[in-house]
């Protein structure tokens, strides 16, 4: 499930590690990804736009609580 290497290597560093965060633990929350990288809710949902625009990572609804959103990569 890794992503092309011309993709990823265009963004930003917090980009790469939430991807790679989203690589080896699955789908999360932004609040669980917040929470796994130490980084700060603003960095997350900066880093989550460049990965959605980049076509690396869906956002899907979140059944457990339909307020947040749940992200995972997409295979390669």
């Amino acid at each position: 499930m890794a992503a092309p290497p011309e993709r990823l290597a265009a963004l930003p560093p917090s980009a790469k590690l939430v991807y790679k965060i989203l690589e080896y633990e699955g789908p999360l929350t932004q609040q669980a990804l917040c929470e796994q990288t130490l980084l700060p809710p603003r960095t997350v949902r900066y880093a989550l736009d460049r990965l959605e625009d980049a076509g690396l990572v869906t956002p899907e609804v979140y059944l457990a609580d339909a307020r947040q959103t749940l992200y995972s990569p997409v295979p390669a």
